[in-house]
């Protein structure tokens, strides 16, 4: 069950990752690296982070149709942990 979880988690973090990577690529007309520092000084590197999380979406759903419940819930929860971290980011 910890294992389902943690296998889960961790599917959901590279799946943001990969979002996050699709995303600067697709309408950036810079590199990774400059896009990522001018989100942080220009603070949308939230929005970017959460633009990326769309691909957890397709992960959750992939786990619920394949019945492995407790991978499907480490999606989630992190989804939510990247939810406050950008928060925790964004206020301080």
């Amino acid at each position: 069950m910890k294992r389902e979880l943690i296998i889960g988690f961790i599917t959901g973090v590279m799946a943001n990752m990969l979002g996050v990577y699709l995303y600067i690529l697709a309408f950036s007309d810079e590199g990774i690296e400059a896009t990522l520092e001018q989100s942080m000084t220009e603070g949308y590197f939230g929005k970017i982070v959460t633009l990326g999380a769309v691909l957890n979406l397709a992960a959750f759903f992939i786990y619920i149709r394949k019945k492995q419940d407790y991978r499907a819930r480490g999606v989630l929860l992190a989804t939510v942990v990247i939810g406050i971290a950008v928060m925790i980011r964004k206020f301080f």
